[in-house]
């Protein structure tokens, strides 16, 4: 998608031109916004940036969309370049590194200037956006994982609801798994798989978030179990090897008995999977209300000339009027309280099922895990998933895989 453009008001504009270019340069306010892999909403932005520039005179908009392999390049590219856009949606952890380094804006003293604003969002959502002690981001748009689960199969298995512990979660497996069919499936980017880990009281790191805590022999001993059963077909190694559409696919087609995903996923499922109703397919928590999120928030850099501005529109398309627009149109939940209350109602009456799924984004917003604040989360994932791969596909023995993940863990730490 190329930039989009939302000019000024007809008369403001010619006003404009009508000045000397060294003038109209000193006079221009214009912002511009970088989203992420969200160029369906144009219509709504447009609505959005015509609406703040009423309250705005003058102010120009460009907005620029990405998808999401391409979004964080592009906006480091133009942080080295210095035309870093002046806002940002950032998704996931990739945001603390930008934190961290200095690109971006610390809103803290807005938040504390304008305190109304930070009561318009769940807490525990506002608070994952934190480092130390400073808040850098928005909510946007925001998702946790949940466990869907296939009824039919349930039946079929004698299982009468979901699973309540990580070995209910195995034993069901082994219990629906025959022939073509297999009990259990996870995502495993951005941490997703980590309530697995969460429910054996499995930590990452020891509380300075500096030194692993991983190496022990509980997490040997659940990572045992996974890979049995993995090797029996319990499992399905989808859940360790695929990403998005492999996963998500693999459950749609009505063979796995359970799905440990986000929100998000539930869309893609009931779009390939005709079997899904609400008599056939069930969401809840997972064991022990443990989650993972993958939220997306607006950050401002930290280059932005007009960052009052900035935050003024990142205020305005959170707030209570624009998120509740976003909210119902897209069927996703915002972090804004209100808006979301209204989203849900929305889609009660009109999909059942989809308000059960997320409403479960809403409950138990304090067991997140998996989302530490770590400058060099993306080294450090790329430095642990392999070997724990390894370990669930039988290449290594859990010890083994444990030791190294270890130390390419630490290499990782020390470099930081």
């Amino acid at each position: 998608m190329d930039r989009r453009t939302i000019v000024k008001a007809g008369a403001v504009l010619a006003g404009s031109l009508g000045l000397p270019a060294y003038l109209r340069a000193q006079t221009s306010r214009k912002l511009s916004i970088l989203t992420w892999n969200i160029s369906d909403q144009e219509a709504l932005f447009r609505e959005e940036f015509t609406d703040f520039q009423k309250l705005n005179p003058g102010v120009e908009i460009e907005w620029l969309d990405k998808k999401g392999p391409e979004l964080p390049a592009f906006y480091q590219t133009q942080l080295v370049a210095g035309t870093a856009p002046d806002i940002v949606d950032l998704q996931g952890a990739i945001w603390v590194e930008w934190a961290a380094n200095g690109a971006l804006l610390d809103l803290t003293p807005y938040l504390a200037r304008d305190p109304e604003v930070a009561k318009l969002y769940n807490p525990d959502y506002l608070q994952g956006f934190a480092y130390n002690g400073k808040t850098f981001v928005i909510p946007f748009y925001v998702a946790k994982t949940l466990l869907y689960y296939n009824k039919i199969m349930f039946k079929e298995a004698g299982l009468s609801g979901p699973p309540t512990s990580f070995d209910e979660i195995l034993s069901f497996s082994q219990a629906m798994a025959k022939g073509e069919k297999t009990g259990f499936l996870t995502l495993n980017f951005d941490w997703l798989y980590w309530p697995l880990f969460k429910m054996n009281g499995v930590e990452l790191l020891k509380p300075d978030l500096k030194t692993p805590a991983v190496n022990t022999p509980e997490t040997a001993a659940m990572l045992d179990k996974l890979a049995k059963a993995t090797q029996s077909g319990a499992i399905n190694k989808v859940a360790w090897t695929g990403r998005w559409v492999e996963p998500n696919g693999a459950f749609a087609a009505g063979n796995v008995g359970m799905l440990q995903a986000h929100s998000a996923s539930y869309f893609f499922v009931k779009g390939q999977g005709p079997w899904v109703n609400g008599d056939t397919l069930g969401a809840v928590q997972a064991p022990g209300n443990w989650s993972t999120p993958t939220n997306h928030g607006l950050a401002v850099s930290k280059t932005s000339k007009h960052p009052e501005l900035a935050f003024a529109l990142v205020k305005h398309m959170t707030g209570n009027k624009w998120a509740t627009e976003f909210s119902t149109r897209r069927r996703i939940l915002t972090g804004n309280v209100a808006a979301d209350a209204a989203g849900l109602a929305k889609v009660k009456a009109e999909d059942p099922l989809a308000h059960a799924v997320l409403e479960t984004q809403l409950a138990h917003t304090d067991k997140m895990t998996g989302n530490w604040p770590l400058p060099n989360d993306a080294q450090v994932k790329d430095a642990f998933w392999p070997e724990i791969q390894n370990a669930l596909l039988g290449r290594k023995d859990a010890k083994t895989a444990l030791n190294d993940a270890e130390r390419a863990v630490v290499r990782v730490m020390r470099r930081s």
